[in-house]
C-alpha cells in the first residue's frame, strides 16, 4: 500500500523483523540507579535531594532550572548514595543523583492525588502544568521539554497535531509495540492534546511496514472526532519532524523557522502514553521502552526499563555476547551514538541499545571525494553535503552557514550513500557545534 512521503531520502535495510513481534517485557533494575540532571534539551535540573535522603517512586529529585528544562523523578524507592558527576551516552560526565535501590518500589502519595481523570474540565494552562510537573520530554530522542512545545505563543495557531508513528530508524520497534500494546493510552494522550487545542486536528502517521499498527490505531481512533490515521511510505528519515509535516500536510517549514510557524506541532507515539499517564494517573516519566537488537545479543527484545538503569544491565537482560561485540550504539544506527562504556544510565531519550558484531560492522577505508553527487541526490533537506563537508573540514564556518549548514538534521543519508565512505555527517555535526558555541 503506497503511502504519503517526502522528497529524496533513502531505503536502508531495516532489520525490524528481529524484534517487531517481540512483546514488551518488564525489566527490574539492579542495586544502583543513576539520574543525570540533564536528560533534555535546555538547562540542567537542580538536585532537590541530598546524600542520605530516602526517596520514593515518582518523587521529584531534580527541579527544572529554567523555562526550557524538565523535572526529573526517581523511578525506584531507596536512598541517595551520592550526587556526583557520572558518564552518559554523550561521552561527557554530568551532575547526577545516584540512588541505592531498596527493591520495595514504594510510591510517593503525590502521584495518586495529582491524577485528573476528569481532565475535560481543566483549562489549557492546567493541562500543560500537569505535563510540566511530570517532566515530559520528546520521547522520540530529541528530548525537547513537552510543556515548552505545548506553550505556543499567543500569536500562533495550532492547526495540526502530528503524531509521529513512523519509527523510521532501522532496528527500532519500540513505538511499533507501544501502538499494538498501549494503543488505548496513545489515543487518550491525543484526546488530552485535543483538549489543549480545541480547534486543531490530530493526525497519526505510520509507515506502511507496520500494517498491524495502522489497523489497530484506526480501530481505536474511529470514534474520536478530529483524529485521523494516515499511511506513510517506508522511507528514511520519514520520522524527521519537518519531513513528517510535509508528507502529511504538504506544508514546508522555512529555513530557521519552527513547525508552529506553519501551524503544526509534532509529538511522538510514546510521548502520548506519557501525557496520558501524567494527566490521568499522576505518573511522571520514569520508564522507557527500549529496543535491544543486533547480532551481539542472543535475546533481542523490546523491554520496559526504569530510567536510571545501566546499559550493562539492559544488555545482560538480552543475553549480551560481549566477546563477539565490536560496536554498541545508543539509539538507531543512523542517528545514534556509538558508546565505549556500558556503565551509563538509560535516560528519557534512550530508544534503543544496538549491539553489533562483525556481521553488521565493516571497516572500509576512506578515499577522496569523487564529486559523484550521490549525497546531494538523497539529502532530504536539499543541501549540498559534500560542499558542507569541505567547509567543515577547513573550518570555513562563514561559508558553511552560507550554504545553510545549520539546517542539516544530521540524518546520515549522505554518509550512508557515500561511495568514498567520507564521514560527512560527523564533520557537519562538529561544525554546527562549533558555530553554536561561538554564539
Amino acid at each position: 500500500m503506497k503511502g504519503l512521503t517526502f522528497k529524496k531520502g533513502i531505503h536502508p535495510n531495516y532489520h525490524k523483523e528481529i524484534t517487531c513481534d517481540k512483546k514488551i517485557e518488564v525489566m527490574l533494575p539492579g542495586s544502583e540507579l543513576v539520574f543525570p540532571m540533564s536528560q533534555h534539551i535546555g538547562t540542567p535540573c537542580t538536585p532537590i535531594v541530598k546524600k542520605g535522603d530516602r526517596v520514593l517512586v515518582g518523587q521529584k529529585i531534580g527541579e527544572a532550572s529554567g523555562f526550557i528544562s524538565a523535572a526529573i523523578h526517581s523511578s525506584v524507592s531507596g536512598t541517595v548514595k551520592s550526587i556526583e558527576n557520572r558518564l552518559t551516552f554523550r561521552g561527557n560526565k554530568e551532575n547526577s543523583i545516584v540512588i541505592e535501590n531498596d527493591n520495595l518500589y514504594e510510591e510517593t502519595p503525590g502521584m495518586a492525588t495529582s491524577a485528573k481523570s476528569d481532565y475535560k474540565n481543566l483549562t489549557k494552562e492546567e493541562l500543560i502544568g500537569l505535563v510540566k510537573e511530570a517532566g515530559l520530554v520528546g520521547m522520540g530522542g530529541a528530548t525537547f521539554p513537552t510543556h515548552v512545545k505545548l506553550s505556543t505563543p499567543p500569536d500562533k495557531t495550532v492547526e495540526y497535531i502530528i503524531i509521529n508513528g513512523a519509527e523510521c530508524e532501522p532496528y527500532l520497534t519500540s513505538d511499533h509495540r507501544v501502538m499494538l500494546e498501549n494503543g488505548e493510552e496513545v489515543i487518550e494522550g491525543i484526546k488530552i492534546l485535543l483538549e489543549v487545542y480545541k480547534e486543531a486536528k490530530a493526525i497519526i502517521g505510520i509507515e506502511n511496514n507496520k500494517m498491524d499498527a495502522i489497523k489497530q490505531m484506526k480501530m481505536l481512533a474511529k470514534n474520536t472526532e478530529r483524529l485521523e490515521v494516515v499511511t506513510l511510505d517506508t522511507k528514511y528519515p520519514q520520522g524527521s519532524e519537518k519531513h513528517l509535516i510535509y508528507a502529511i500536510t504538504k506544508r514546508e517549514v522555512p529555513s530557521g523557522k519552527l513547525p508552529i510557524d506553519i501551524g503544526c506541532i509534532v509529538q511522538n507515539i510514546d510521548s502520548m502514553v506519557a501525557v496520558c499517564r501524567a494527566v490521568t494517573k499522576g505518573q511522571p516519566v520514569m520508564r522507557r521502552i527500549v529496543t535491544v537488537s543486533g547480532s551481539g545479543v542472543k535475546k533481542p527484545c523490546n523491554v520496559e526499563v526504569k530510567v536510571g538503569t545501566s546499559f550493562k544491565e539492559v544488555l545482560e537482560y538480552a543475553e549480551w555476547d560481549m566477546e563477539r561485540t565490536v560496536k554498541i550504539i545508543a539509539g538507531g544506527p543512523m542517528m545514534g551514538i556509538a558508546i565505549s562504556d556500558v556503565n551509563i544510565p538509560v535516560m528519557k531519550g534512550t530508544s534503543a541499545v544496538l549491539c553489533f558484531t562483525d556481521e553488521e560492522v565493516t571497516s572500509v577505508p576512506t578515499t577522496h571525494c569523487m564529486h559523484c553527487g550521490k549525497c546531494v541526490t538523497v539529502c532530504p533537506m536539499h543541501l549540498i553535503p559534500n560542499t558542507l563537508h569541505r567547509h567543515a573540514l577547513h573550518e570555513h564556518y562563514d561559508k558553511f552557514m552560507d550554504y545553510y549548514g545549520m539546517d542539516c538534521i544530521e540524518c546520515g543519508c549522505c554518509s550512508y550513500t557515500c561511495p568514498a565512505k567520507r564521514d560527512i555527517v560527523q564533520s557537519i555535526r562538529t561544525a554546527k557545534a562549533v558555530i553554536r558555541a561561538k554564539k
